[in-house]
This record gives C-alpha cells, sequence and structure tokens, in this order.
C-alpha cells in the first residue's frame, strides 16, 4: 500500500486533476466524507488528508510515501529526508514582502532601520533579510497577516500573494519578491528504495500529467 499525503484546499483541489489524469480517483467523497484517509481506483494507494504545515513530517517519518506540498511549507520544515522529484506547477503564487501605501521601504533598508517582520514564514524570511544586510524583528503569526501593519505590530509583512487584491484592499503593495512558489511532489527517501517498484510508476505518470497540464 502507498500512501499519499495531501491537504485540504487548493492543493487537493489541483492535485485531483492530476491523479485523474493519472488514471486515479478518490472513491471517497472529499466534500462530504469526514474521513481522513481516503481510499482511490487503485487498489494500492490511499490518500491521507493532513493540515499543509504536517505533510512533510508525515514523509519525513514515513507515515505517507508520498506527498504534495507548497515550497513555502518546505522551506519552513527544512527538507530532511525527503526527496523533491517533481515540481508540479500547481498552487503557484509568490512570497513577497509588503508594506502599507507611504512606507518608504528602500529608505528604510537604506539607513539601516531595524525593521519588524510579521509573518509565518520565519525561517524563509530571516534567510532573504540576511542575505540584503537587513536588520529586522520577526514576528511570528499564523493568520491575517495584513492585519499587522495596520495595527502597528510591524513595518512589514512576509505572507504569499496571489492576485495581490487582499493586499490592496488592505492598503499594502509589495516591495521585493522573494521567491516564486508551487507545489512539488515529495517521496520518502527510504521508501523510494525499498518500494520503488510500486512508487517509480507512480512518479512518472505524474509528471506527465503534469505537464500536460502545465
Amino acid at each position: 500500500m502507498i500512501t499519499l499525503a495531501l491537504s485540504k484546499g487548493r492543493i487537493f483541489d489541483e492535485t485531483l486533476p492530476l491523479l485523474a489524469a493519472a488514471g486515479i480517483r478518490p472513491l471517497d467523497n472529499s466534500d462530504t466524507s469526514r474521513k481522513l484517509i481516503l481510499r482511490t481506483s487503485r487498489r494500492d494507494l490511499r490518500l491521507l488528508i493532513v493540515r499543509a504545515s504536517d505533510v512533510p513530517t508525515y514523509v519525513q517519518y514515513g507515515a505517507a510515501e508520498l506527498g504534495v506540498a507548497g515550497k513555502d511549507v518546505l522551506l519552513e520544515h527544512g527538507g530532511a529526508g525527503l526527496y523533491q522529484p517533481l515540481d508540479l506547477g500547481i498552487a503557484a503564487c509568490r512570497m513577497v514582502v509588503a508594506v502599507p501605501e507611504g512606507f518608504d521601504y528602500a529608505a528604510a533598508v537604506r539607513q539601516g532601520a531595524r525593521l519588524r517582520v510579521a509573518t509565518k514564514y520565519t525561517q524563509t524570511a530571516r534567510e532573504h533579510f540576511a542575505a540584503k544586510g537587513v536588520h529586522v524583528d520577526l514576528i511570528k503569526l499564523y493568520g491575517s497577516m495584513e492585519l499587522a501593519p495596520l495595527v502597528g505590530l510591524a513595518d512589514a509583512i512576509v505572507d504569499l500573494v496571489s492576485t495581490g487584491h487582499t493586499l490592496s484592499a488592505n492598503r499594502l503593495h509589495a516591495v521585493e519578491e522573494i521567491r516564486p512558489i508551487s507545489a512539488r511532489l515529495i517521496v520518502n527517501q527510504a521508501a523510494l528504495k525499498m518500494k520503488r517498484d510500486a512508487i517509480q510508476p507512480l512518479l512518472e505518470e505524474l509528471s506527465k500529467a503534469a505537464v500536460i497540464h502545465a
């Protein structure tokens, strides 16, 4: 049995067409079922539904042989024990630095100001600002990042942006792109060796499906 870990939401929704192209579909209705382990039309494959931030951990420790996780999650996790063979090209967005309208970010950086930055991506933000030589105090938040500058909690935020509409609605704008983000297929390294005959064909099928849907 091969287990593929997925998170509900955009990644799950955009992974389903790739699975379908590989001849795989859930037998349980993900919208109505409260099951966290879903059967599929492929008898040797099941889907494990977990939080997005937990997908790499389930795969790292072998509770799932495969997973689909955003590059943002993998950067924070560190990727230990994981093989990342395929960029699926789904759930695409950008990780950016954003500030309120009227805040002169470039001047603050030039003058060596110490910035307060709110984000849930603390590892990625720390590395980004360190590489630029910018001094920051990182404030860990888990949601509603746009609120932090509006109430004076932070000077800037580091967050994912798709359309930019939420930033605009809260009078923020992106001043730097840290990196593009998309979802990756991840594999437990030990499982790839032990179950290669079962896993490798699936990797090839999903790779073909990703190219078709690109």
